[in-house]
């Protein structure tokens, strides 16, 4: 795993491509190495009541929440919390240098003891993903 959870202001669905902002982040996990591609999980949400600053409503904000299985150094998670960052960082740079925008990730670890979880989803991949 991974599960990449992103909110985001409701006016950002006209100034990003969401389905290319979420390959772009599901292929920086991968070559993170620190992630295997068939347990990386993406998905967006937007918000449609936001307050941010000021309150204007040009404003914008997207927060990326990484959440994974403990069990990765410290390193790991440091070095592929700075790639994950840097890659929506470079697919938001337009929008950053033209807009109001903030965007924040926070990355963290799940218990295994207290996260059960079970899938199918290997079988259905194909071999060179079922790591």
């Amino acid at each position: 795993m991974p599960h990449l959870s992103i909110q985001y202001s409701r006016n950002l669905e006209s100034r990003l491509d969401w389905p290319r902002f979420l390959q772009t982040l599901r292929d920086a996990a991968v070559e993170t190495g620190v992630f295997p591609a068939a347990g990386i999980r993406v998905r967006a949400f937007a918000a449609d009541h936001v307050l941010i600053a000021d309150g204007n409503p040009d404003h914008g904000f997207i927060d990326i929440s990484v959440r994974l299985r403990g069990g990765r150094s410290d390193a790991d998670k440091s070095r592929a919390t700075a790639h994950l960052f840097a890659a929506a960082e470079a697919f938001c740079a337009a929008d950053l240098a033209q807009n109001s925008l903030m965007l924040s990730l926070e990355m963290r670890d799940i218990d295994p003891a207290l996260s059960p979880k079970t899938s199918s989803v290997r079988r259905f991949l194909p071999k060179d993903m079922q790591e």
